[in-house]
């Protein structure tokens, strides 16, 4: 065999490529905004607020474990009796006698037992009982009088479990959103657990352009056929509510989609499959209505209604499975080839690690809406621990917050050269009409910013 005449490898020249040796320790995460354990500004932030914890169905005849915002507790409901209610309890998971699990307790009609030495429990955390000692034994008087098992108050709510995990004296009235009864919309109520933070969850919300690769190009049409299409981008913030506004040119319709973020973290959109951008649609609204719930540092929850009906999705996605579609582009249990070739939500974030590296991101102009709330997030972070009270969506005692997520279609052909500035304009007032209207009550809100749209559209323009 004669000599090779392959030539031999030679070093690369171009400068600055192959930098994996110079980038190879991780940079750091935001401790600031990620971390939500007790004492934490992350975990003190969402203490100030109502957030839920599980869905109702999910709590049976024996305590549940949950773990929220780094706490290892237990929901349980009381059996109730002829002259009593059941209730749901949200408590500590370890008993205070020998911090025996609760996990293991029996659910009675007045609370929850111990299974290692039966001390009953109360819902609000008071020791009932504690039988394995004298009643009249001074120790047990005293324990029973000045000690009780951690709780928090909870309301059940439309299938969902919501709790306030704060300091008692700060307790906020629980909101209610205009997007808890639209007329015509049936709810559903839904789980979606992540094995990732919460911040890298929520970013999506106020992160339009994802939706037009993910969820399009990259994946195929997970959602709407129309969402592939790259929109005209405005943010607006509005204390503690932000929206990110996409417009879109499909043929001869304008389509303006609103995504909703209420800080810490309600969250809302247009529809998954009810809207493509190819029929008129006025003020069509949110696919869900989301709560992105931290579990503890590197795992998070989203506990939402999927909404169906003519202003939210097809009735026929009113299914766990139909669910699991809206909430993320494709069903939940998927083999690992199945999540490489059409990737959805939960592999773009959970992609990204347990705590996404904050400190390597390179945020562009199409991040404004991240950047504003993260900022935001962060303030009111700062002014919690210097003892400011936590702004709540609530304004108006008993009066429901409005909302804005939704989808709005209006047949407009392009009028001139410049169509993105005039797609832009569309934008910016289908969103002022909502703002206009605000103060009205519901119905007459509603019927006022439809009308309005209809309007614009048969004006051709702002």
């Amino acid at each position: 065999m004669g000599p090779s005449t392959s030539r031999p490898a030679t070093r690369p020249e171009t400068a600055g490529a192959f930098a994996g040796y110079a980038q190879a320790s991780p940079p750091g995460h935001d401790t600031e905004l990620a971390e939500v354990g007790p004492g934490t500004p992350g975990g003190e932030f969402f203490r100030r607020y109502w957030h839920p914890v599980a869905m109702t169905g999910e709590i049976g005849e024996l305590p549940l474990p949950a773990r929220i915002l780094g706490e290892d507790l237990i929901l349980f409901r009381t059996t109730g009796r002829q002259d009593r209610t059941d209730e749901i309890g949200l408590v500590h998971r370890q008993c205070p006698h020998r911090r025996a699990s609760l996990a293991f307790g029996k659910c009675e009609d007045r609370g929850i037992r111990c299974c290692y030495h039966g001390w009953l429990f109360a819902p609000d955390g008071e020791i009932l009982e504690t039988p394995g000692e004298e009643d009249d034994d001074k120790a047990a008087m005293q324990v029973r009088k000045y000690n009780r098992l951690g709780a928090y108050p909870v309301i059940e709510f439309n299938g969902l479990v919501f709790a306030y995990l704060g300091p008692p004296d700060e307790m906020p009235e629980f909101p209610h959103y205009d997007a808890f009864a639209i007329p015509g919309i049936e709810t559903r109520p839904y789980r979606a657990d992540y094995a990732c933070n919460w911040l890298q969850v929520q970013d999506a919300i106020m992160d339009p352009v994802h939706t037009s690769f993910l969820h399009s190009t990259i994946s195929g049409a997970q959602f709407s056929a129309g969402l592939g299409e790259v929109g005209v981008l405005q943010f607006v913030e509005r204390g503690t509510q932000f929206l990110g506004v996409d417009t879109r040119r499909v043929g001869d319709h304008v389509w303006v989609r609103v995504n909703e973020l209420v800080l810490p973290n309600f969250t809302q959109a247009g529809s998954a499959f009810a809207a493509d951008g190819t029929a008129a649609r006025y003020f069509g609204r949110s696919s869900f209505t989301r709560w992105v719930v931290p579990v503890d540092d590197t795992h998070s929850v989203a506990l939402a209604w999927g909404n169906f009906g003519e202003r939210g999705d097809p009735p026929k996605y009113m299914t766990k499975e139909g669910c699991e579609l809206i909430e993320q582009g494709e069903l939940i249990d998927r083999t690992w080839e199945e999540r490489q070739r059409r990737p959805a939500d939960s592999e773009a974030v959970e992609g990204m690690g347990p705590i996404s590296a904050h400190r390597g991101e390179h945020l562009m102009p199409t991040d404004k809406g991240v950047i504003l709330y993260r900022r935001r997030a962060r303030k009111l972070m700062r002014e919690i621990a210097s003892g400011k009270p936590a702004p709540q969506p609530q304004q108006v005692p008993g009066e429901p917050v409005r909302t804005y997520g939704q989808d709005t279609v209006l047949k407009m052909p392009v009028r001139d050269n410049d169509d993105r500035a005039f797609l832009k304009k569309i934008g910016a007032a289908v969103v002022e009409l909502q703002f206009a209207a605000e103060d009205l009550p519901l119905e007459d809100r509603d019927r006022k910013i439809i009308d309005g749209l209809k309007d614009l559209e048969a004006a051709g323009a702002p």
